[in-house]
């Protein structure tokens, strides 16, 4: 890694790893995040971030934690205001396993979506589309359903055979006698 980098890209680096991290990091986590070598320069970075944050920023922070690591957060005072929005995420469980059956096992037609995971489905799917994770073929009074290009854009997905190998192989691991694909909720 480079020493030379300019203290604005270290620092962009830096908060970049820690607001997209979603936990706390360790100082050794920051100084490859900051792409040099140096302990000391990532620690002045981090500790100005710390002073930014406290006087730009109204409801969140940048805080050293008692075992020494970095967390990107909302403000304590601000929990029970986000509680509610916190709540809600992007896909709902139920229509989240409806997504991961869809991208296991596509193209799946709408007749084995609903064998596999009851009549809801046709609200998963809905949300799904809405959502632009999933597509649809018509064949007749059948659709035949597969993922879209932004879904493995936002899941960070590059090869869906490789993800199918990985899913296998992780459900194997976890549970061997069960089923590799996901049930009804």
């Amino acid at each position: 890694m480079r020493e030379s980098l300019p203290e604005d890209e270290v620092a962009a680096r830096i908060e970049a790893a820690l607001y997209s991290a979603g936990r706390p990091l360790t100082v050794d986590e920051l100084v490859r995040a900051s792409g040099t070598n140096s302990k000391e320069k990532t620690l002045r970075v981090v500790n100005d971030l710390v002073k930014k944050t406290k006087t730009v920023f109204k409801a969140i922070e940048v805080v050293q934690l008692e075992d020494g690591s970095y967390v990107f957060q909302l403000k304590p005072a601000y929990t029970p205001l986000i509680r509610r929005f916190a709540r809600h995420p992007l896909v709902p469980a139920a229509a989240l396993k409806t997504l991961t059956y869809i991208a296991y096992e596509q193209p799946v037609t709408s007749k084995r979506l609903v064998q596999i995971r009851g009549s809801q489905v046709y609200q998963h799917v809905k949300e799904l589309e809405q959502m632009q994770f999933v597509e649809h073929e018509s064949l007749g009074r059948l659709k035949v359903y597969r993922t879209t290009k932004k879904f493995q854009e936002y899941f960070g997905i590059t090869d869906l055979d490789s993800m199918k190998s990985k899913l296998v192989a992780e459900t194997n691991k976890e549970n061997p006698k069960q089923p590799t694909s996901p049930e009804k909720s």
